[in-house]
């Protein structure tokens, strides 16, 4: 009997991808690595986006993204890692949706792809190539993805559902009342 079989590499290699691309934006908010702004750049970002505070929405999002893809990579908690990943990027989607689905455009193509990755990834498990399974899956149980997963969507509901609500009421107020006369 073998360690692994394809599945089990396929996942690995899955974790490490995903997971390295969202631990790399994450240390680009947190910390301004790989051409970042970190926290008070991303902040200020975020609350040109509607995301406020700024600062707290830059270090939950980057938290969640470094943590998140850290953990996936290293295949740990999966469930919460992935559930986590997930959240930043529905956020992230929110902003990029009215461009439209392809990235060239600006659109939400790359966060639905990496947040569906990481959803795929909580529920699938990260296979025997993971430190969940070295510790006897004690962090990855069942019942914990969709703990995890009902969780993140109902924060993240509420996160993007006040930052829309935001948006709502900046653009109702840039616009001049009518006069009497109109």
């Amino acid at each position: 009997m073998t360690c692994c079989d394809r599945r089990d590499l396929g996942l690995l290699l899955l974790r490490l991808g995903t997971g390295g691309v969202l631990a790399a934006h994450g240390a680009q908010k947190l910390f301004g690595w790989f051409g970042g702004h970190g926290i008070e750049g991303t902040g200020q970002a975020m609350e040109s986006m509607g995301y406020a505070p700024g600062r707290a929405s830059a270090a939950a999002a980057g938290l969640a993204e470094a943590g998140g893809g850290a953990l996936l990579a290293l295949g740990l908690a999966t469930p919460a890692a992935g559930a986590a990943a997930a959240g930043a990027m529905a956020g992230a989607t929110a902003v990029h949706a009215p461009q439209g689905f392809f990235a060239q455009s600006g659109g939400y193509e790359y966060a639905v792809s990496l947040g569906l990755t990481s959803v795929g990834l909580a529920v699938t498990g990260p296979g025997r190539l993971s430190v969940d399974h070295a510790l006897g899956h004690t962090v990855n149980r069942n019942w914990m993805v969709p703990a995890a997963l009902a969780a993140v969507a109902a924060g993240t509901a509420l996160v993007i559902g006040a930052r829309n609500k935001r948006l709502r009421t900046s653009a109702g107020s840039e616009q001049e009342p009518l006069s009497e006369e109109e």
